[in-house]
């Protein structure tokens, strides 16, 4: 009888620890084909300049990919990486491996769900099924005390239900040695230039190096542990301030959101920002939650509401301002020159530029979604067109914003800081 082989297709779960398809894979069968494809669609550039895929954030995922294949090395396997349409290849492999199924994690954006469905349909053509896996979520789908259908709108109600009724699963062990079949060919990852993104540039005043993999993910985590300790220790009015900055890894799934959570419970009594970490977690598992109820209403200028808000009559010329940090306000310019600097900006200074663009210039928000898309090297879909709708105001929920933490007006704004200091350039 012939070695049942899985074929495990990581997408944006690029981790070891509480990876259930893998776990699941290794259980169900005797080898495992670990399998990464780079999409040449999410490497293109529109007819405006603009990328689907920044530099900083394609370096991420590169170094991720990297940092996946040494550490499944570490346990005796391989990483197959391929370039192309996933469809293409996974058939491809399915019939080279000889493979049983293959398992991936369920997406919620509609362009990722797309692709799930074209591997599934050239797959089911060989008579293989695609199994689908939920696990990009703190609280799984199928621990909530409602189904999708029925989650409330409202991120109070939604708080309170999931906290009151649903627990958080414990995350499932790293697994011991991992065999896969024999391969002959496992590919080379891309270079940037392979891709067609160009190399991002280092900026010296960038106080966040964020470097791609679970190893660094993990390590991150636990400094973020051991520095926020400290700052408690000391009592330094900025302790509740830090952000975890483990979003990138987040994002990609280099760090699991489970794995997370219960580090925060262990730490909880020497923590001073636990809450508002879990509150990150939350409202991260919202909006997933939310694409799933709504999905496609999440990209219309309109959002929710009848109509779009109003918008300028020369909106081009003020999003180019605003793009550029040239608004001539000195918080929303300075956050706009770091993000383009570095592909990252704090929670604040995403929702203080968001409200300006939005409020203030009347510019279509949806614009603003798109070019934090390619910026930002944390983009995950849900949370940032689920963040963008709710700061235009058409968001499914208008009346959670004491929770979310919404921007001050630009009369309120910081006009001198070191933070300004740092990042305007100083006019000729």
């Amino acid at each position: 009888m012939s070695d049942r082989t899985i074929l495990v297709w990581f997408r944006n779960d690029l981790r070891l620890h509480d990876n259930e398809i893998l776990s699941e894979a290794l259980r169900k069968a005797d080898k495992v084909l670990p399998v990464y494809v780079f999409d040449p669609y999410y490497f293109t550039t529109d007819a405006n300049g603009t990328q689907k895929t920044g530099s900083f954030r394609a370096r991420f995922l590169v170094e991720s990919v990297t940092n996946l294949r040494e550490n499944l090395q570490k346990h005796g396997a391989e990483l197959v990486v391929r370039t192309g349409d996933p469809a293409e290849v996974l058939t491809q492999l399915a019939e080279e491996y000889h493979v049983s199924e293959v398992y991936h994690h369920r997406e919620v954006a509609p362009e990722e769900t797309s692709v799930s469905e074209k591997v599934e349909a050239a797959l089911w053509k060989m008579k293989l099924n695609l199994k689908h896996f939920i696990g990009h979520t703190m609280y799984h789908k199928e621990d909530l005390p409602f189904p999708i259908k029925d989650i409330p709108d409202s991120f109070v109600a939604f708080k309170k239900k999931v906290e009151r009724d649903s627990s958080v699963r414990q995350s499932i062990a790293t697994p011991g040695e991992i065999h896969t079949p024999e391969i002959i060919d496992a590919g080379t990852i891309p270079t940037l230039e392979e891709l067609g993104v160009p190399a991002p540039i280092d900026d010296s005043r960038a106080t966040n190096q964020f470097k791609g993999g679970e190893t660094e993910g993990l390590h991150r985590l636990e400094q973020f542990f051991a520095n926020q300790q400290n700052c408690g220790q000391k009592g330094g009015k900025n302790a509740t301030a830090v952000s975890s900055c483990l979003s990138p890894w987040l994002a990609l799934g280099c760090l699991s959101p489970r794995q997370v959570y219960w580090e925060v419970v262990k730490h909880r009594s020497s923590l001073p920002n636990s809450d508002a970490l879990m509150l990150e977690l939350l409202w991260r598992d919202y909006f997933r939650f939310m694409f799933k109820k709504h999905g496609q209403k999440y990209f219309r200028a309109q959002g929710f509401n009848n109509e779009a808000p109003t918008a300028a009559t020369n909106q081009d010329e003020l999003f180019a301002q605003w793009k550029a940090g040239e608004t001539g306000v000195p918080y929303i310019d300075a956050a706009m020159h770091e993000l383009n600097a570095t592909g990252f900006i704090s929670n604040y200074s995403r929702q203080a530029v968001a409200a300006y663009l939005t409020k203030e210039l009347e510019v279509d928000w949806t614009k603003g979604a798109l070019y934090f898309e390619e910026k930002l090297i944390d983009y995950s879909p849900a949370s940032n067109w689920g963040n963008w709708a709710f700061v235009a105001g058409v968001g499914n929920d208008t009346k959670s914003n004491r929770y979310f933490n919404a921007a001050k007006p630009v009369n309120q704004l910081d006009s001198k800081s070191d933070f300004i200091t740092t990042w305007l350039p100083v006019s000729a």
